[in-house]
């Protein structure tokens, strides 16, 4: 009996820490922003815009529209499938314009001091990842209007599309984290603030990959 017990209670304990986690990846993504936006006081200086709109697409919008279809603690938990998409889309998009808009001002700041552009592994990363992100919004767009996915089947555009997003996610992640090395950023924190700081980014990055991970896991299993 009490091998029985604890063999119901073991999914019910994964469960509650599961919910547990997507909370904190919440409130993580939310203070994360709330604390660079206070950090670099966008409007104070063209370059104060580049920090807060690259860290509101990546951090908040970007996470909280994966998390939509968390079965743990979602914000949508009893909306249907399809306006979790709409929903998702809709802050995949604030995503995009987010990071265009963050790209646009150091771009146009590095122009006028006269700065070359691109020169770090920083700025590379996060110009690969605002192409990547707008690309893989236009490519979700026959998951809402199925007639633009002729000749290809849903199922296998999700997994195409869950896959490939993940991938953007990691990207947008590792180029917040190297943003956090920048010399704007270590001159204006502490030691403890940058490593709770990257640890904010580690964690929700582990977040999204289990629940990506486990969602098609789960139908695999289903399927087979």
């Amino acid at each position: 009996m009490a091998y029985i017990k604890e063999a119901e209670s073991e999914p019910r304990i994964y469960g509650y820490t599961r919910t547990a986690t997507t909370v904190l990846t919440h409130f993580m993504c939310f203070s994360f922003t709330v604390f660079i936006a206070v950090l670099s006081r966008p409007g104070t200086s063209l370059f104060s815009w580049h920090p807060f709109f690259m860290t509101l697409a990546f951090s908040f919008f970007m996470t909280e529209a994966i998390l939509l279809f968390s079965p743990h603690g979602s914000l949508a938990q009893k909306f249907p499938h399809k306006t979790k998409g709409r929903a998702h889309w809709i802050l995949q998009c604030l995503c995009v314009t987010c990071a265009v808009l963050g790209l646009a001002a150091i771009v146009y700041n590095k122009h006028l001091n006269g700065k070359p552009h691109f020169t770090s592994w920083h700025g590379l990363l996060g110009l690969l990842t605002v192409c990547v992100v707008g690309l893989q919004s236009v490519a979700a767009l026959p998951l809402i209007y199925h007639s633009l996915a002729k000749g290809w089947s849903l199922a296998k555009l999700k997994r195409y599309h869950a896959a490939s997003g993940l991938v953007t996610y990691l990207l947008g992640s590792g180029s917040l984290f190297l943003g956090l090395s920048s010399a704007w950023f270590t001159a204006s924190v502490g030691e403890y603030t940058w490593y709770l700081s990257a640890l904010c980014t580690a964690l929700n990055a582990l977040v999204i990959m289990n629940q990506v991970s486990r969602a098609y896991t789960a139908k695999k299993r289903l399927q087979s």
